[in-house]
């Protein structure tokens, strides 16, 4: 952060600072307690949130627990930001050391206080010795001198309320209710009484703060025509890059981190709707995290340990308009003075969006709407299908093992309700309701060797949108070995297969297809596949708690029909980190 002369020179006038000499360490004492036990106790618990925390006895006879030291300038931004931040108590105070004895924290320092007289600062402002402590205004006063203020200097004070956060309404220079209100709530943060009617001394430490963040960020208000937004960036930590319809780029500057999308494309509430899922999609949007999702525009709040992002997007006059900021978490104290800016910012401009054909695109980015952004992607992805009318979806255990979260047909979200290792069947949950249209009526009778069966399946994993039906032959009832629960079949599958439903001729189902078996070093030869028998399906299911359909169907289904049952009742099935 950028130090800030002019509010450091106007505090110390005001006497906001004790005495604390320019060219002298200054500390900030948090807390003082009146016997040593206690003290140490509380300088613990401090030192687990701040690595510059000390003790020392004081001339009083109290033991004073500090942070720093700092330099004088670096002291008074510091002493805000905390208080601001509720980090440390409202009665804080910055002082110059000189009542410091023994140090008593961290354990084993020097305990002559003479080693502290000539510390190695940083270089800072030299700022004239302050004056003797001037006595704040009280209330009456503070309501005269605010009496003097223009209408500019009143506005002013609402803008730099809004950008810490504390007033969301019009900026009119009107000091309503909400503006006091917002007063009051400033001071209450920064340790003062919470009057409602600022003081000059208090006046001009905001707005000098608010300043000095302008300069640290270099916003700036810009006018995107392209894309019909005006929003307020800031342009020392980002730059524009390039336009990727629907999204106007803007890259991190000098290693800040941070990134800008600007979204803007023509559409209605569907393509609003796109938008969402889209973002979900991804990487800079984790699954973690608050989503609020409206008729006519959404947010988006995620957050992981590597990356955090914000997303917000609306719909008016047969257009999607929006932007998107994306920063590391540990960034979080710059970005709460970042980011309200930008929300209040934010404006639809004239009646234009951005051209879909402004720049090249080939057509997988305009179909997915990426625009080079990186997409998730899961680390597998096999088959699955719904076993009932409730949604319920039977899988193998290889598709969800090891996975941070499982979803059904990528949108929704799973839990796992049961894992057998014995038969590799695994039962899912899906988070919200789900109505299939087709399930799985389960054939438990003998199936005869020599039947044609069909296996249904995402047998290219993700990267067909539906899956496919394999044919092939029921060969016998039992595993290579004799064992019991599985049968083999003669059919061509691919790992993705892997828990979908065999079906007879009539769309019942009489299995499940197991992952490609391994003996040792020796893969199974091309057309041997193995699949879990509908009886193991059903004692599987029953110890789940769930309830199947037995098979109604009889007869030889039509290719159409076949189709239709098969296809109609298998799923993706996709693990997530």
């Amino acid at each position: 952060m950028i130090v800030r002369v002019v509010l450091i020179a106007v505090i110390a006038m005001l006497g906001l600072v004790r005495a604390v000499h320019a060219q002298e360490q200054a500390w900030l004492q948090i807390e003082a307690q009146p016997d040593l036990a206690g003290a140490q106790d509380r300088v613990r618990a401090y030192a687990a949130g701040f690595p510059d925390v000390a003790g020392f006895q004081i001339a009083s006879g109290w033991y004073a627990i500090v942070l720093g030291p700092y330099a004088p300038g670096a002291a008074a931004g510091r002493i805000f930001d905390l208080k601001r931040e509720n980090m440390i108590p409202g009665d804080s105070f910055i002082t110059d050391g000189r009542d410091h004895r023994q140090q008593f924290w961290p354990v084993g320092q020097p305990e002559d206080p003479a080693v502290l007289e000539d510390p190695v600062i940083a270089v800072d402002p030299v700022l004239p010795d302050p004056p003797a402590d001037v006595p704040d205004e009280t209330v009456r006063e503070a309501r005269a001198s605010e009496a003097a203020l223009t209408s500019d200097g009143r506005k002013q004070l609402q803008t730099a309320l809004g950008w810490y956060g504390f007033y969301a309404a019009a900026v009119d220079g009107s000091f309503g209710p909400g503006t006091r209100n917002a007063m009051a709530e400033w001071q209450g943060v920064n340790g003062f009484e919470s009057t409602g009617v600022l003081t000059t001394m208090q006046r001009t430490a905001l707005v000098a703060n608010y300043q000095a963040d302008q300069a640290e960020f270099g916003f700036q208000t810009i006018t995107e025509a392209e894309a019909g937004i005006e929003i307020t960036l800031p342009l020392a930590l980002v730059q524009f890059d390039r336009y990727e319809p629907p999204f106007v780029h803007f890259s991190e500057k000098a290693g800040s981190g941070l990134q800008v999308y600007l979204i803007s494309e023509p559409g209605d509430q569907s393509s609003l709707s796109g938008l969402y899922d889209v973002l979900q999609t991804l990487e800079v949007v984790p699954a973690d995290g608050e989503r609020v999702r409206g008729e006519d525009s959404f947010t988006i709040n995620a957050q992981s340990d590597t990356v955090q992002s914000y997303a917000y997007a609306t719909t008016a006059k047969g257009m999607v308009k929006g932007f998107m900021v994306v920063w590391n978490p540990t960034d979080a104290d710059r970005m709460a003075r970042i980011l309200p800016a930008m929300k209040a910012s934010f404006r639809l401009i004239g009646d234009k969006a951005l051209d879909p054909g402004l720049v090249p695109m080939d057509d997988a980015a305009r179909s997915g709407l990426l625009s080079g952004l990186e997409v998730k992607t899961a680390v597998l992805s096999r088959s699955g299908f719904f076993i009932n009318a409730a949604g319920t979806v039977l899988t193998t255990v290889d598709a969800i093992a090891n996975c941070g979260r499982v979803t059904i047909d990528l949108d929704v979200e799973a839990t796992v309700k049961l894992t057998d290792a014995a038969s590799g069947l695994a039962v899912l949950i899906p988070a919200q309701p789900m109505a299939p249209g087709v399930f799985a009526q389960l054939q438990t009778g003998a199936v005869k060797a020599g039947s044609d069966v069909a296996v249904a399946g995402y047998s290219y994993e993700a990267k067909l949108p539906a899956p496919v039906l394999s044919f092939g032959t029921f060969k016998e009832d039992k595993g290579l070995n004799g064992e019991a629960g599985v049968a083999r079949l003669a059919i061509a599958l691919l790992p993705g297969d892997a828990g979908g439903p065999v079906v007879d001729q009539s769309g019942s189902v009489i299995g499940m297809a197991l992952p490609a078996a391994v003996d040792g070093a020796k893969l199974l030869p091309d057309g041997v596949a193995f699949a879990a028998s509908a009886t193991t399906i059903a004692a599987v299911l029953a110890k789940a708690g769930v309830v199947t359909a037995p098979a109604m169907q009889t007869g030889i289904a039509t290719p159409d029909a076949l189709n239709a049952t098969a296809l109609g009742m298998t799923v993706l099935v996709s693990c997530w980190e």
